[in-house]
């Protein structure tokens, strides 16, 4: 039991000097403004974070979002054409991409990828 208890000491202890250099070693020498900064999606981080941002950003996320699910939703389909009936396969693959083109379709009508108004 004493040894066990040693051990452990000693496994925190290791740590503990290893967690120490770590930090000591890898500190930059010195603080980049432009360095520490993110860069995101077209937003300069040195403005205030309340600005108004283009709702065409927003837009285009959001059906990039909604045909990136569709199309996972679509693996499952190929990994089943095996063992699945192809006339059932066939109907259900079509009927769920034709509802992904109507969904484009209707974007594309409504302005949503145009990129200027």
């Amino acid at each position: 039991m004493k040894m066990i208890m040693y051990l452990a000491l000693m496994i925190m202890i290791i740590n503990m000097i290893l967690i120490i250099l770590v930090n000591l070693i890898s500190k930059k020498s010195f603080m980049d403004r432009e360095k520490s900064s993110p860069f995101e999606c077209g937003f300069d981080p040195k403005n205030p974070a309340r600005l108004p941002f283009s709702l065409q950003f927003f837009l285009i996320a959001v059906i990039f979002l909604i045909f990136d699910v569709e199309i996972t939703l679509l693996f499952p389909l190929i990994l089943t054409l095996k063992i699945s009936n192809i006339l059932n396969y066939s109907m259900i693959l079509t009927f769920f991409l034709l509802i992904l083109i109507l969904g484009l379709f209707h974007e594309w009508n409504q302005g949503a990828l145009n990129w200027a108004y």
